[in-house]
């Protein structure tokens, strides 16, 4: 998940406790056998409720960027065994990310997530990426899945946001975002309307040394800001019962 995602309520804590700290450490250890995941409902900043969407857009290197960010009805059902050994079969919804620039589709990724009930985590089991250009596929480059070549979940948006908490995203040997939580309590403006009480998250890579991605999120909303590209426009919807497809 290169670019976004985004939406919701409130929940508990992000899970720390068995991290030997260090000043440049990220947490990979979630304890995600502990947890109760269901592929539905919402936490702060982010939403798994089908049909809840996000349209951002703005000018990058002077080029028009839109990022349309659908929750599907689809789900996807995956099978790991965690770092303690524990084998999970894990139901995750799946959320779609179109991109295109200049009314070119360049990229849709189709991501799969799963909230942990007792902490509100919204955790990563992996994402389905397909490449353009000139309107044919050309790469799954960035393509992984938990359980897939030793990769695990991450964490892509804790339940209880907590200032300088840092914690990985994606745990794949070609995929290793991290999030880092840098700042609280912001206002946030964009064509979609002006927001309170917002968050930042900086996301890094060991992959791309250097590289940084600075993303706000605001409550009941989601995803606002993704470097330049800003909220356009939102259509979010009630939790509710829906069918697998």
């Amino acid at each position: 998940m290169k670019r976004t995602i985004g939406t919701a309520i409130f929940a508990a804590a992000l899970t720390l406790p068995s991290l030997a700290w260090s000043e440049d450490a990220f947490t990979t250890d979630f304890r995600i056998e502990d947890c109760e995941l269901e592929a539905d409902g919402r936490n702060a900043y982010f939403s798994l409720v089908p049909g809840d969407q996000l349209v951002l857009s703005g000018e990058d290197d002077g080029e028009e960027v839109v990022v349309q960010i659908t929750v599907l009805q689809q789900k996807r059902t995956i099978t790991f065994t965690t770092e303690r050994g524990k084998r999970l079969r894990v139901k995750t919804r799946v959320v779609e990310e179109r991109e295109t620039v200049d009314d070119e589709l360049v990229e849709v990724s189709r991501n799969y997530f799963a909230r942990c009930d007792q902490t509100g985590d919204i955790f990563y089991f992996g994402e389905a990426v397909d490449i353009y250009e000139d309107g044919e596929i050309v790469s799954h480059d960035g393509a992984w899945l938990a359980g897939i070549g030793g990769a695990q979940p991450g964490v892509i948006m804790p339940g209880s946001y907590l200032l300088g908490a840092r914690y990985f995203q994606e745990r794949a040997s070609g995929a290793m975002d991290r999030g880092e939580n840098t700042a609280m309590g912001l206002t946030i403006t964009t064509p979609a309307g002006t927001f309170h009480d917002c968050v930042e998250i900086i996301e890094t890579s060991p992959l791309e040394p250097g590289h940084e991605s600075l993303k706000h999120y605001c409550p009941g909303i989601g995803l606002v800001q993704d470097n330049d590209v800003l909220l356009e426009e939102f259509d979010l919807h009630r939790d509710g019962d829906d069918e697998d497809k």
